[in-house]
């Protein structure tokens, strides 16, 4: 029987607030698989379901509204709890090692870093770049505190359970072109429009990178022009060499002359963790960044459905 998690009840209660699980999947910055993946996962531990289906969207069914209240309660406590730790944090000094893969050093970590260190300027935070894989080696062997951390879905994250894995959000892939592209002005594209493309990646084999991700598509993509870095990429991007993917989360780094563009029934979301060491108690400066680390990745989802709105 699954068990209840606080990130179920959350959203529980926000699907309840929006009446929709795509709205509730948009306002806390998840897919709507991973919306639906929680509530399957609370109906399995209450034993019946938790919201009626109707035509307009959804609504609580008497279950429902009894785990709503109980789940108001729950998270007001917790949040109540946050808070005044945060407050006894207040005056913390010492070191908190953070590790994250590349994208999430674009904006995500950092951003969260710098609120860190108004709340907790005592606190001396390092920072180690590195694919997720090293990540999870680094957390596991005692060298890191906190690590942000990704992987495409079909994936293992890892097995360790020395380590403890919290949601943080479902980050889309997103398809960069030069502003004299033909698909420049869009906002959304069909997947089967651009199997004429020339590709930019950090390798020839497409399964190697993120484009990896079209693994269910009828064709593969044609892979031209290789390039290891960001800038590099989006550099050949700019100047109308080819196309290539980005991460939501670094649409805020991307640069001006580059557009973004949804792609529909393509790539899927990249899911984005926190992780951190089971059964060690978090600092109080580890606990605060990891909340730190939620708020900003919602204000980046925000300004990323702004940008693609646009």
């Amino acid at each position: 029987m699954a068990e209840m998690s606080l990130t179920g009840l959350r959203v529980l209660r926000e699907v309840a607030a929006q009446g929709s699980f795509t709205a509730a999947a948009q306002s806390l910055g998840y897919t709507q698989s991973a919306i639906s993946r929680q509530i399957a996962g609370l109906e399995e531990s209450a034993g019946m379901p938790l919201f009626e289906r109707t035509a307009r969207g959804v609504r609580p069914t008497t279950a429902g509204d009894v785990l709503l209240d109980r789940a108001g309660m729950v998270l007001d406590e917790v949040d109540a709890a946050r808070q005044e730790l945060a407050l006894m944090a207040e005056p913390t000094t010492g070191p908190l090692r953070v590790g994250a893969f590349p994208t999430a050093v674009a904006a995500l970590v950092p951003r969260a870093m710098a609120a860190l260190h108004k709340r907790q300027p005592g606190v001396r935070i390092s920072l180690r770049e590195g694919g997720t894989p090293t990540q999870l080696k680094r957390l596991s062997s005692g060298s890191l505190d906190v690590a942000v951390i990704g992987f495409l879905p079909g994936g293992q994250v890892t097995r360790d359970r020395r380590i403890s894995l919290e949601p943080l959000i479902d980050d889309p892939l997103l398809l960069a072109v030069g502003p004299e592209h033909p698909l420049a002005r869009r906002r959304t594209v069909d997947l089967d429009d651009l199997a004429g493309e020339s590709w930019i990646a950090a390798s020839a084999d497409a399964g190697d990178t993120m484009i990896g991700a079209w693994q269910w598509a009828d064709w593969r993509p044609r892979v031209e022009l290789i390039a290891k870095e960001w800038t590099a990429k989006l550099g050949l991007v700019a100047a109308g060499l080819g196309v290539t993917l980005v991460p939501g989360l670094a649409a805020a780094a991307v640069r001006p002359d580059v557009a973004l563009v949804r792609i529909r029934s393509g790539p899927a979301s990249r899911q984005v963790l926190v992780a951190t060491r089971s059964g060690r108690e978090r600092s109080a400066s580890a606990t605060l960044l990891t909340e730190l680390l939620h708020d900003t990745a919602a204000e980046l989802n925000a300004g990323l459905r702004a940008r693609l709105r646009d």
